[in-house]
């Protein structure tokens, strides 16, 4: 794969910021975020320089019981055209449950949330990963993620899963390194362990973030420095292989320039000293097979000393993965067979199949697999427990899910806040309280402006709001926003503001 080099998040809020930043090679973008008719200005700009810009989307729900939603895959494939990217990324994750498959109503989590790393788990996301690459462009590369908590009956590590996926679809890897960290504070799994058993050879690139640990656990915030733990999962990563890109991602709580570009200095700095710790040890940028067959051992450097061997991941199959394509000179990435954190992404909604070129009718499909069906009730009954106060799944940890219960609802607050950001004006110190009382027994179902919509209207029903001037503002807001236009803008709206100015002498 072409090198990416060194490169950092687009957003809004540091657009300015990252075009005059030395030394940015390629940016990455929430595909959500950007609509192809109406590119910001700032990524046009970045492109005309020659800086690659490759969609990172959030909300496809690949790890999900369903199959891929065809509007979500159309929408994915026209940011990846309109941009120019080489590819497109996603998550290993699965963002909504419920509706048919479980006769139960869809909910929607507003996060990554983990799938079991099981049999089932893993046939399903296969089919869901090839049915995304067919539909797209250009490759497709999936990203680990962090977890608050494990799924019981796991039957594969997260080296061992992410290693079958690579091996039976052909996909690229996104690793985040911040993940693993975050995984092994939480979960006690060890990120060497983890990187010993992967495909290094299927990077596509690497993310690297910062966190903060809150209620004992390790919050992957996206909105703190990157620690030192974390650029030594960096370093190790690159002790075995040469990323060929990597990248820094920042969503909240944005510092100075200098600052960010003092992290990308230490994340260049950490991707040095394992290419160092590389040379030492003879490898060349590439691990060295010893044997072949089930099980692979590798010949590396870890923690510094050269020569370390370590075992990859068992599988029942002996691995096959031819190399991968260029993106640049593979339209597609082929196949043997055929609403999102801690971050304040919002989801696009779905376009229209009568205005958009692309969609297309869907093609009648199997009924759903043994394995979906079995997927789908745990993943119902899991985001049931997170979202609706439903009783916990048997077999988990019940505190851990109390903390990623709390932690979505926090999230909502704050993405509510910011999509709707007239409610924390309106409602002022009360806000947060009144949502996540709210967020207990009212799950999302329909993405984070309608959640704001459906917030407002229960305040008014249930008479929450005891100050008169803020129940106005609030009664005022909700009606302009809920109905197929805004009040605003419809005719008797601006015939009785014309008429008023009339009487008024205006």
């Amino acid at each position: 794969m072409r090198a990416l080099g060194a490169g950092i998040g687009w957003r809004p809020e540091i657009a300015d910021a990252v075009e005059r930043m030395p030394g940015i090679d390629w940016v990455e973008a929430v595909a959500e975020n950007v609509c192809p008719g109406h590119l910001p200005p700032s990524l046009l700009r970045l492109r005309e320089r020659g800086v690659t810009v490759v969609p990172h989307g959030v909300s496809l729900g690949l790890g999900g019981a369903d199959r891929p939603d065809p509007h979500r895959l159309t929408a994915l494939a026209e940011r990846a055209e309109a941009l120019g990217s080489p590819l497109v990324t996603e998550h290993i994750a699965f963002v909504r449950a419920g509706g048919p498959l479980t006769a139960s109503p869809l909910l929607e989590a507003g996060h990554l949330l983990p799938v079991p790393r099981t049999r089932d788990a893993l046939d399903v996301l296969c089919e869901n990963v090839r049915i995304a690459q067919d539909a797209l462009p250009v490759p497709l590369a999936v990203e680990n993620i962090a977890a608050l908590l494990s799924w019981p009956g796991e039957e594969m590590t997260e080296g061992q899963f992410l290693y079958d996926l690579a091996d039976r679809t052909g996909v690229r890897l996104l690793i985040d390194v911040a993940n693993l960290h975050t995984n092994h504070v939480n979960r006690g799994e060890d990120p060497a362990e983890a990187l010993g058993e992967l495909p290094l050879e299927a990077i596509a690139y690497v993310h690297v973030a910062g966190g903060v640990e809150r209620d004992g656990v390790w919050h992957d915030s996206h909105a703190h420095p990157v620690p030192a733990p974390v650029l030594a999962v960096l370093t190790d990563l690159a002790s075995r292989v040469s990323p060929p890109g990597v990248l820094l991602e920042r969503d909240e709580n944005f510092p100075e320039p200098a600052e960010l570009e003092g992290e990308l200095a230490a994340i260049r700095a950490a991707v040095e000293r394992g290419r160092g710790q590389r040379r030492r040890a003879g490898t060349g940028g590439a691990r060295a097979a010893v044997t072949a067959g089930s099980v692979t051992t590798a010949v590396t450097a870890t923690g510094g000393t050269p020569g370390t061997a370590v075992r990859t991941a068992p599988t029942t199959t002996p691995r096959t993965t031819a190399p991968a394509p260029d993106p640049t000179t593979h339209p597609r990435a082929t196949a043997p067979t055929p609403d999102p954190a801690n971050h304040p992404r919002t989801t696009a909604p779905a376009p229209d199949p009568t205005t958009h070129s692309r969609a297309t009718a869907p093609a009648p499909v199997a009924a759903p697999s043994p394995a979906r069906q079995r997927l789908a009730v745990a993943q119902a009954a899991l985001l049931s427990a997170l979202v609706g106060g439903t009783p916990v799944p048997e077999g988990f940890d019940r505190v851990r899910v109390g903390v990623q219960a709390r932690a979505l609802a926090a999230k909502r607050a704050d993405v509510v806040g910011k999509v709707a950001p007239e409610l924390p004006v309106i409602l002022g110190e009360s806000y947060r309280p009144a949502f996540l009382g709210y967020a207990h027994g009212h799950p999302m179902t329909g993405g984070y402006r309608r959640d704001a919509l459906d917030f407002a209207e229960h305040l008014l029903r249930a008479g929450d709001v005891r100050d008169a001037a803020a129940r106005g503002a609030l009664r005022e807001w909700w009606l302009e926003r809920s109905g197929p236009a805004p009040r605003s803008h419809r005719p008797a709206a601006r015939l009785a503001r014309a008429t008023r100015r009339v009487l008024l002498g205006r």
